[in-house]
């Protein structure tokens, strides 16, 4: 009996050492995930836009905090000012492609770390007030046109969509302005149409009877490549695990976007100043997987066709390493 005893006694403390190594395994892999990257936290700059709704959602479902990574999204002005905020307040940033590959053209170092958004039906578009007569793009020959910035995305495709209806490129006249103030440059007549992206397009349809005079999204533009993320080369360099699990959770992320549009109708009203009614109206495009450098280079040519760039941007150079698609 005592020899018995003694063996279970024996076989007590052996458990008792088993669950102890467990809880520090399990302790250690739970560390091992914040240790696998070079820093846990992330500072992604935003504006409210359809194309970040993903973001959203991978915070609302905690797949950030699943990879081990906390991420603060931090409103910005503008996207130039966010571009300039990388590696100060920033570590990476949302922006159309148009401004990243701007910024790269003015010497600015950056590397792509994932598509955001890609253009559907009336996701951006010309828009004009409800009393305009101008619903026709060939109709005026010399329109004055509202954009967010007249080197961004919606003055290089409505040249390229006007174009198509016969206006001479040189004859726009663009008149920069926040989207949010487009709306009462139509209803007071101090342009002729808007270029608008969502959710502005259906805020601006519901508020003032705003009409879509053409979706900048066809012919030339079909499908365009609207934006995407970007950190600095230095920041990209110093931490590329942390970056590569910033990717892994982005495509995670795009993908339940894209399979579930009312989640990003719904998500919408938590930053972007929409309601309900109004976000379940909002025009959803294509939310991209992975990096594409094929894609993304249709957008430099372009910009390098209308002079937009002084020469051809090879977006390849702009890819972290061993991306390829």
């Amino acid at each position: 009996m005592a020899t018995r005893a003694k063996a279970l006694r024996l076989v007590a403390v052996l458990i008792t050492c088993v669950l102890t190594a467990s809880c520090g395994l399990f302790g250690s892999s739970s560390n091992s995930g914040n240790a696998a990257v070079e820093r846990n936290v992330l500072r992604i700059g935003v504006l409210p836009v359809v194309d970040v709704a993903p973001l959203r959602i991978a915070l609302n479902e905690k797949l950030f905090e699943k990879a081990g990574l906390q991420v603060n999204l931090v409103t910005q002005p503008s996207e130039a000012e966010a571009i300039k905020q990388l590696d100060t307040t920033l570590d990476i940033t949302w922006a159309t492609h148009v401004s990243l590959f701007r910024a790269v053209a003015e010497g600015t170092e950056l590397q792509l770390q994932g598509e955001a958004y890609q253009a559907g039906p009336n996701s951006m578009a010309l828009v004009t007030n409800a009393s305009s007569d101008y619903d026709d793009p060939g109709k005026k020959q010399a329109p004055t046109i509202a954009v967010n910035s007249e080197t961004d995305i919606g003055a290089l495709t409505t040249r390229a969509v006007l174009d198509t209806a016969a206006v001479e490129k040189q004859k726009i006249k663009f008149r920069a302005m926040p989207f949010a103030e487009m709306e009462n440059a139509l209803k007071s007549a101090q342009v002729d149409a808007a270029f608008m992206i969502e959710p502005f397009i259906t805020k601006a349809q519901r508020s003032i009877g705003a009409k879509i005079l053409t979706d900048t999204a066809r012919g030339p533009t079909l499908d365009f490549p609207m934006s995407g993320y970007a950190s600095s080369k230095k920041f990209a360099e110093a931490n590329p695990k942390t970056l590569k699990a910033f990717r892994e959770v982005l495509r995670e992320a795009q993908q339940r976007a894209q399979s579930n549009k009312l989640a990003v109708q719904d998500s919408l009203t938590s930053y972007a100043d929409v309601d309900q009614q109004t976000a379940a109206l909002v025009s959803i495009g294509t939310f991209p997987l992975s990096l594409n450098p094929i894609r993304l280079q249709r957008v430099a040519d372009m910009m390098d066709t209308e002079d937009v760039l002084s020469g051809r941007l090879d977006v390849q150079q702009l890819l972290p390493p061993g991306t390829t698609n």
